[in-house]
């Protein structure tokens, strides 16, 4: 038999459990790294169960999946654990609400992010994307933590396109607000895990108070100044969702929905877009022969100058680099939901009350799934039909899938490829960012590559 040698090397990942976990060595865990408590038989399983103060599943049928998120939608709410989490910071907004109340502001929201009004705010991703490009270049060739680069960056796309610069908005006083409140109750409570009421003070939500308040009352402001303007230019999405009403029952949203939701897009709209990136450029440092692929398609198509919203359609292989990393390192690693009746999944019983989650993190390295799940291999979205619909999840499926999707994809292409058309990017020894998710997945340690300017 020919000597193969040994198998190629793997980007980090995190090692999931091999033996069951009580509540408070659970909560333990979950406080460090909520993946942490995923058991790695999720990886070779459809559906797992247990016992950890609630009756849970953790489910990685596709079938099953759908069923959840599509066929009976209504029956597996939000769990209380997530609602805990987030209502402090975005009320009801489209991210917490549920049945009517979530319908209607679906429906008064679509229209925000359709493909003409995504498209009209590309100019603002290929700005952002050429100032990145400025201050790395600034700050080279000595290692750069691109994981803070692409912060940075998203929050400059996410600002701009939400309050078109306004001089009211405080930009530097949300991103800090942001990150005390996240870094404050992001960490999951023993409450929450025995799904205690949202009534029950959670001391790390009593410290984040002064963060949350900040986030809104900038937000309020930024409403009241914008209802006194005239409108003009390309409308943003403050304008668009002011703008915007139910066409059913042409209901607008109230002050406070108003908040909510653009709190909802400035903290989505920027944390999952700048990890994305983050992951994907530490995956092109990881692996020279797919950055090289990448910025061969970049240089080809851009020809020296920042990518546009035209230029996403010509660079497939930067698509299928973001779909890869996103696989490997979906932002929500985990989603969760309560079941509200008796279900049957995978042959198994599911009782009201259960907790039903899906982890997102093992479906997409499960090897009933996928081929060499923990490999990097941006080809296996070449051809994105052969892909099972329901075992690749990074913004979700069915009606409540990411209303932000095509936005954070186009803006996702637009930096990356201006970026690898610019610099090479490589490792620094030592420095290998450690997958840890506490609400999203984010690269512990940060991104640290040495960035050596091309053009």
């Amino acid at each position: 038999m020919p000597d193969t040698g040994p198998p190629p090397p793997l980007p980090v990942h995190v090692p999931l459990g091999t033996r069951p976990l009580g509540l408070l060595a659970s909560l333990g865990a979950a406080r460090r790294n909520l993946l942490s408590i995923l058991p790695k038989i999720a990886t070779t399983q459809p559906m797992v169960s247990g016992r950890t103060g609630v009756r849970w599943h953790m489910v990685m049928d596709p079938d099953a999946i759908r069923a959840m998120l599509l066929e009976r939608l209504d029956d597996y709410p939000k769990s209380l654990v997530t609602k805990n989490l987030l209502r402090p910071a975005i009320g009801e907004s489209l991210f917490i609400a549920e049945g009517a109340h979530w319908r209607w502001q679906r429906r008064t929201a679509a229209p925000v992010f359709s493909h003409r009004n995504v498209m009209n705010l590309a100019p603002i991703m290929s700005a952002a994307a050429a100032r990145a490009c400025d201050r790395i270049a600034a700050a080279g060739p000595r290692a750069v933590n691109l994981y803070d680069e692409m912060v940075t960056t998203t929050f400059d796309v996410i600002s701009d396109v939400t309050f078109s610069g306004d001089s009211v908005f405080d930009r530097q006083g949300v991103h800090r607000a942001i990150d005390d409140y996240i870094a404050a109750a992001g960490k999951v409570s023993l409450f929450d895990m025995l799904g205690m009421p949202d009534w029950v003070p959670r001391p790390r939500r009593l410290i984040s108070g002064k963060a949350l308040r900040q986030m809104k009352s900038v937000a309020d402001r930024a409403i009241d100044a914008r209802a006194g303007r005239s409108p003009g230019g390309v409308p943003d999405l403050l304008d668009l969702l002011m703008a915007g009403e139910d066409p059913e029952t042409r209901r607008k949203m109230s002050v406070a929905e108003l908040r909510d939701n653009l709190l909802t897009f400035i903290v989505a709209g920027h944390e999952t877009t700048a990890l994305s990136l983050s992951w994907s450029l530490y995956l092109c440092a990881f692996d020279p022969a797919v950055q090289d692929r990448a910025r061969a398609e970049a240089q080809a198509v851009l020809q020296g100058r920042a990518a546009t919203g035209e230029d996403v359609a010509q660079l497939p292989y930067i698509r299928q680099i973001v779909d890869e990393a996103l696989r490997l390192y979906p932002p929500a690693g985990i989603i969760s939901r309560t079941a509200q009746k008796a279900d049957t999944l995978c042959g198994r019983e599911i009782r009201a009350g259960d907790t039903v989650m899906i982890p997102i993190y093992a479906l997409h390295r499960n090897r009933l799934l996928w081929d060499a799940p923990d490999a990097f291999r941006p080809e296996r979205f070449a051809d994105r039909k052969a892909v099972p619909r329901y075992a690749y999840l990074p913004f979700g499926d069915g009606p409540r899938i990411c209303i932000g999707a095509s936005f954070a994809i186009q803006e996702a292409v637009i930096i990356l490829a201006t970026l690898l058309s610019r610099f090479r990017f490589r490792p620094v020894p030592g420095r290998d960012p450690a997958p840890v998710m506490i609400i999203t997945l984010r690269p512990e340690g940060g991104v640290w590559l040495e960035a050596e300017r091309l053009q």
